[in-house]
């Protein structure tokens, strides 16, 4: 597919663009609220099985990059920039030298190992790196997000950034209840945050369209009746939320990790 436009000017908080080579996604996440920028039910649902590349992203982003006023650009924001496409293609990779080419800062957002291919672009202080980690059970892991890189590889992912000096950052999210909210699931990712002196980000379950079927066979499975209880569960100022955000900021103060929600305004 073609794409008209690079630059998307983004409404989350630290950056100013967004930047997606990619439409859809392999990874295959059941929690993934992505899908609810489909007004289609079918596509929707689908999502997680299909991938389309934005073959001229890159042609398009250099023209853009001439006249466009400098910001952080996080790549990505609605996919993972690292689908197993991109070792074929390139796209999110060529991208990345024309942002720097331009002096445009950027936030890398991924679950794959495969952005340890681009290490010699990324920069401290003009690059962060940020890993999602659901949860550091690898069967769960499995379950929840069936082709995306094990827990351990992106834990090697951090590592190896950390090691650079760039600027790392982990993802605890989402925080699904009875999930990966017990504390010692929560403490084992801080511990890599920890250990590769990265801050934490957390979020909880984001029921958007769409996201509440395609998760519901599995928390169906975890308990009965769960899944009719998520939105009250879920809502910004519940008891139930404010614990679990509690108990994540308890663990990053015991062990000297930087944090913040990743959506204050919603609380």
């Amino acid at each position: 597919m073609m794409c008209q436009t690079a630059l998307s000017r983004s409404r989350l908080p630290h950056l100013t663009y967004s930047l997606n080579p990619y439409l859809g996604c392999e990874h295959g996440c059941i929690y993934c609220y992505a899908r609810s920028t489909f007004r289609d039910q079918a596509l929707a649902l689908s999502w997680g099985r299909f991938v389309k590349a934005k073959r001229n992203i890159a042609s398009v982003l250099q023209r853009e990059l001439r006249y466009k006023p400098r910001g952080v650009v996080g790549v990505s924001t609605v996919t993972d920039p690292y689908q197993p496409l991109e070792a074929r293609l390139g796209l999110t990779r060529m991208c990345l030298e024309a942002l720097l080419a331009h002096g445009f800062p950027v936030s890398i957002q991924t679950k794959s190992n495969l952005v340890l291919r681009d290490m010699d672009l990324v920069k401290p202080g003009g690059f962060d790196v940020g890993v999602t980690i659901t949860t550091m059970d690898e069967d769960l892991a499995r379950r929840l997000e069936p082709r995306a890189s094990r827990p351990e590889d992106r834990v090697a992912v951090l590592e190896a950034f950390a090691a650079r000096k760039a600027e790392t950052w982990v993802f605890l999210g989402p925080i699904i209840p009875k999930v990966n909210d017990g504390e010692e699931s929560l403490e084992r990712v801080v511990d890599v945050a920890y250990k590769t002196g990265s801050r934490v980000t957390y979020d909880k379950l984001n029921l958007r369209p769409w996201v509440f079927k395609s998760i519901a066979v599995f928390m169906e499975g975890v308990e009965p009746g769960l899944l009719s209880h998520l939105p009250s569960l879920l809502t910004p100022s519940s008891g139930y939320w404010q614990r679990v955000a509690s108990t994540v900021r308890a663990i990053c103060i015991k062990k000297g990790v930087s944090y913040e929600e990743a959506f204050p305004e919603s609380t």
